[in-house]
């Protein structure tokens, strides 16, 4: 491990991984341009399928988003050219139509490009690590609810530390499900493998959305079991078993990171406790998206906003082991691909 490291949105090592670019509904026949590790890319569908290039053409580094697509063909706005699906020039208006196109003429692609749990996931360069999975979303029973896209200023590695951070709870969420009988972080276990963790623990919380707390047939404050997963390097998922009440609420956490400065968060629910009840799972939605604020307030005021990598920087204690199991994942996946991008 480098010492004195820390990883920001745009280091080179990120760039061999998946990455959420956007929601599945959010891309359509017509470019349009998002931004990850500081670089522009632009996606359009052709023939339903979702394309990514890097956002620039070929002539004069035009943004491709600016274009317009017809039948799968994306046209460059400045000078006309014209590319297929596979990012092979077709045409430079310029040249008439009997011309030699130069090979050159053709755009780059992504390494890597899926779609899965309702979102468009992006891989700049050859990823080393596997997607990550979320078996709920395919499993009887479960129904998603998918919260609005969030901009934030912040670190992708301060979202994914605050995700898998236990210790904040009666804090920073006193308002939604924070309780003081839980201030106390029981001892766990980190099961690492590969490039990712798992860990489970139980703890106290107050279940406000259960409704038989307002029936009296069960107390506020309850128990429930919760499973953290991270797939390197920013694919989280939280599964909560709620022992008292039953069921089980599944939540989604993947960030974009766009800038130095900002990250794009995808959140999406799946669950299998509510019966059915389209305006409970609306009720879940939005207490989810407060819980966000609650983690943003805190994290958008954050100096620096790059991960420290070296365990050295910061004080640790037994409460923050899946914080620091994540530090060492991103840390060897830094090392495996290369090394960091600079010092901060």
């Amino acid at each position: 491990m480098t010492t004195g490291k820390v990883l920001s949105n745009t280091d080179p090592a990120l760039a061999r991984c998946w990455h959420p670019v956007a929601r599945s509904e959010e891309v359509g026949e017509q470019p349009t341009r998002v931004l990850l590790l500081g670089e522009p890319w632009v996606l359009y569908r052709a023939s339903g399928q979702c394309r990514a290039f890097r956002d620039r053409c070929p002539h004069r580094l035009t943004p491709l988003s600016l274009g317009s697509c017809a039948d799968g063909v994306l046209q460059c706005v400045y000078h006309g050219w014209r590319f297929d699906s596979d990012g092979r020039c077709i045409e430079i208006p310029a040249l008439g139509p009997a011309a030699t196109l130069p090979s050159r003429a053709t755009l780059q692609p992504a390494a890597g490009l899926l779609e899965r749990h309702g979102m468009v996931f992006l891989a700049p360069e050859d990823p080393i690590a596997p997607l990550g999975a979320v078996p709920e979303a395919d499993e009887a029973g479960f129904v998603a609810g998918d919260l609005p896209p969030i901009r934030a200023r912040s670190g992708a590695g301060l979202l994914a530390d605050n995700f898998l951070d236990m210790a904040h709870f009666p804090f920073v969420h006193r308002a939604t499900f924070g309780t003081e009988q839980a201030a106390e972080v029981p001892s766990y276990r980190v099961e690492r493998d590969g490039w990712g963790f798992t860990v489970t623990y139980e703890h106290a919380f107050a279940h406000r959305e259960d409704p038989g707390v307002a029936a009296g047939l069960r107390p506020l404050v309850q128990t429930r079991r919760l499973t953290y997963r991270l797939d390197a390097p920013f694919h989280l998922r939280l599964r909560i078993d709620f022992l008292e009440a039953g069921g089980a609420n599944v939540i989604g956490f993947f960030v974009q990171p766009e800038t130095d400065d900002r990250c794009r968060i995808y959140s999406t629910l799946w669950r299998n406790d509510l019966g059915g009840d389209a305006d409970r799972l609306a009720e879940a939605v939005a207490f989810e998206a407060a819980v966000i604020e609650e983690d943003l307030a805190v994290q958008s005021a954050v100096d620096g906003l790059g991960l420290p990598l070296d365990p050295t920087m910061e004080l640790h204690t037994r409460a923050d082991r899946t914080t620091l199991e994540l530090r060492r994942v991103l840390a060897e996946l830094v090392t495996a691909t290369g090394g960091l991008g600079g010092a901060r």
